[in-house]
C-alpha cells in the first residue's frame, strides 16, 4: 500500500521523475503549451504551479529557488520576465489541461497542458 506517498511514480525512480518534471516545466515556460501524456501533465501542474508563483515574488531568493530546478536561463528569464508579470493579479490556477483523446501507438491519454492567458 502506498499510504502518504503523494503523487504519481510515472514508472520513473525519483531522480528520473524531477529531471522529467524539470524538463517539461522549462519547455511549458518557453513555448506556453506542450503536448504530453495525461498523468505527466496532470503531475506538471502543480510542479509548474508553485514555480510560478515563486517567480511573483521577483526577488533574487525566489530565482534561486526557481533555478534549482530549470537549469535552462532563458525559461527563468522568460518565467521571471513575462510569464510572473502577466500572473501577478491572479491568485492562482496558471495552466490548463485539455484532453485530446488516445495516442496511435499504444493508445496512451494525451493532453495539452498550457498556461492560461498565453
Amino acid at each position: 500500500m502506498r499510504h502518504l506517498n503523494k503523487g504519481r511514480q510515472l514508472s520513473r525512480s525519483s531522480s528520473h521523475k524531477k529531471a522529467l518534471l524539470s524538463n517539461l516545466s522549462q519547455e511549458l515556460f518557453e513555448r506556453k503549451r506542450i503536448q504530453t501524456t495525461l498523468g505527466k501533465a496532470r503531475e506538471l501542474r502543480p510542479f509548474a504551479e508553485k514555480l510560478i508563483t515563486k517567480a511573483k515574488s521577483g526577488t533574487l531568493a525566489a530565482r534561486r529557488d526557481v533555478s534549482r530546478f530549470c537549469s535552462r536561463r532563458p525559461a527563468v528569464t522568460q518565467l521571471f520576465e513575462d510569464i510572473a508579470v502577466k500572473m501577478a493579479d491572479r491568485p492562482g490556477g496558471y495552466t490548463r489541461i485539455i484532453k485530446l483523446g488516445l495516442r496511435l501507438g499504444d493508445a496512451a491519454p494525451m493532453a495539452i497542458i498550457e498556461l492560461v492567458g498565453y
